[in-house]
C-alpha cells in the first residue's frame, strides 16, 4: 500500500441526510431506535442459544454467528451517523478507511455464511439420516471460521487497490457512511484498476455464494415436493423460509449497490437503499428467525422465567 498518498487529504466530510434540525433529530430518534433494537436483539439470540443445551445445534451456531456478524455490522456505520446528526459530518481519513474496510469485509462475511446455512439446510432436508453424521460440531466450526476468514480476505484485497489512490480534494463524501463507490468518486488519480477489481471481487464473493444457494434451494425444493404428505411437506419448507427471505433481502440489495456499473444510479438513491441493508435488515434478521422459530420461542422463554425467578429469591 502506497501510505504517502494517504496524507493528500486529512479528513473526509459525510453529506449524510442534510435537513432542519427537527429532520436531524427525528431521524437521530429513528436511527437510535434501530441501533439499540439491533444489538438488544441479536445479543438476546446470542445469549439464549448458548445457554441452553438444546440449542446446541449447527442451524443455531451458524444464527448466533449472523447475530454477532450483525452487532458489528451496525456497530461500524450507525454510531458515526448517529454523531453527525448532534455534532460534525467529519470523519478522519484513517477513520474512513477502517470504516470502509470492516464494512466490507462484514457484509462479505455475511454472504458466505448465509451460503453456509443454505448448506446446514440442504443437508438437514435432502440428507436427514446422514445430518449428525455431516454437520458435526468441528465442521460446522470450520464452515463459520471460513465464513469470517473470506470475508475479510476479500475485503483485504478490495483495501489494497483503495489504499494506492491519491485522495487530494475535494473530501466532500455523498453518502452517511464511507462505502466503497462514494470513497472512489474522490480519488485524483486514475481509479479505473481500483473500480474493475472492486466489481470483480463483488462479483465472485456474492455471485458464487448466491449460486450455491440457488443450488442447493433447487435440490431442497426437488426433494419436498416427493415428500407424500402435505403436512410433511409444510414442516419440511417452514425450516427454510426465514432463511430464504434474509437471503431474498440480502442478496437484492447488495446486488443493486454492488455488481452494476457505478453510474447507472444517483448516490442519493444509493443511500436509500443502503439505509435498508445497513439499518432495516440487521433490525428485521432475528425477527425473521426468531419469531417464526417455535425451538427457539421455548427456549426464550424458558430463559425468561428461570431469570425471573431467579430475580425473586
Amino acid at each position: 500500500m502506497q501510505l504517502a498518498n494517504w496524507t493528500q487529504v486529512s479528513d473526509f466530510i459525510l453529506i449524510g441526510f442534510p435537513g432542519t434540525k427537527t429532520h436531524n433529530l427525528s431521524l437521530f430518534i429513528i436511527f437510535l431506535a434501530a441501533y439499540v433494537l439491533t444489538v438488544m436483539t441479536n445479543v438476546v439470540i446470542i445469549v439464549v442459544t448458548h445457554i441452553n443445551a438444546k440449542l446446541h445445534k449447527p442451524m443455531y451456531l451458524f444464527l448466533s454467528n449472523l447475530s454477532f456478524l450483525e452487532l458489528w455490522y451496525v456497530s461500524v456505520t450507525i454510531p458515526k451517523i448517529l454523531a453527525s446528526f448532534v455534532t460534525s459530518n467529519n470523519i478522519s481519513f484513517v477513520g474512513c478507511m477502517a470504516q470502509l474496510y470492516f464494512f466490507v469485509a462484514l457484509a462479505c462475511t455475511e454472504s458466505v455464511l448465509l451460503t453456509v446455512m443454505a448448506y446446514d439446510r440442504y443437508v438437514a432436508v435432502c440428507n436427514p439420516l446422514r445430518y449428525p453424521t455431516i454437520m458435526t460440531q468441528n465442521f460446522c466450526i470450520c464452515l463459520a471460521a471460513g465464513s469470517w476468514m473470506s470475508g475479510f480476505l476479500t475485503a483485504t484485497g478490495k483495501m489494497i487497490f483503495i489504499a494506492r489512490q491519491s485522495f487530494c480534494g475535494p473530501n466532500i463524501i455523498n453518502h452517511f457512511f464511507c462505502d466503497v463507490s462514494p470513497v472512489l468518486h474522490l480519488a485524483c488519480s486514475d481509479m479505473s484498476l481500483a473500480e474493475l477489481m472492486d466489481f470483480l471481487l463483488a462479483l465472485i464473493i456474492l455471485l458464487v455464494p448466491l449460486a450455491v444457494t440457488i443450488a442447493t434451494y433447487i435440490c431442497i425444493i426437488a426433494t419436498i415436493l416427493h415428500i407424500p404428505s402435505a403436512k410433511g411437506k409444510q414442516k419440511a419448507f417452514s425450516t427454510c423460509t426465514s432463511h430464504l427471505v434474509v437471503v431474498t433481502v440480502f442478496y437484492s440489495t447488495t446486488m443493486f449497490i454492488y455488481v452494476r456499473p457505478r453510474t447507472l444510479t444517483s448516490f442519493n438513491t444509493n443511500k436509500l437503499v443502503s439505509v435498508f441493508y445497513t439499518v432495516l435488515t440487521p433490525l428485521l434478521n432475528p425477527v425473521i428467525y426468531c419469531l417464526r422459530n417455535k425451538e427457539f420461542k421455548e427456549a426464550l422463554s424458558k430463559t425468561v422465567c428461570v431469570a425471573f425467578s431467579r430475580s425473586m429469591d
